[in-house]
């Protein structure tokens, strides 16, 4: 009884790392860069239905903030400086973005 609960605890633990490591490797990365006030690029696109490791990277010399309702992310990022922001899985379809201080500054996320 003791070995049979001691390998059903094993089982268990291996499971749980498993499923650990896979929701890691499936998270995507994104980069996108904010100059004079401009996505680049300003249309990335995504896989759907996996989360996103998205990192922002700021070089223009004030700060700015990475904000889409669509995504349910806000963040302030520095001059010259980087951000990450995490989103969950999405759907297919077109995910708006922008720059919150710097209103005209606007991409979208495009999710196949």
């Amino acid at each position: 009884m003791r070995m049979k609960l001691v390998a059903i605890a094993c089982m268990v633990i291996a499971v749980a790392i498993s499923a650990g490591r896979l929701s890691a490797q499936e998270s995507v990365a994104i980069v996108i860069s904010v100059k004079d006030h401009k996505f680049d690029p300003a249309d990335p696109h995504a896989p759907a239905n996996k989360p996103l490791a998205i990192r922002v990277k700021n070089l223009d010399s004030g700060p700015m903030e990475f904000e889409s309702s669509a995504l349910r992310v806000e963040k302030v990022i520095a001059a010259g400086g980087e951000g990450m922001v995490n989103v969950r899985a999405l759907a297919p379809g077109r995910y708006e973005f922008f720059d919150d201080f710097h209103q005209q500054t606007r991409g979208f996320l495009v999710v196949q």
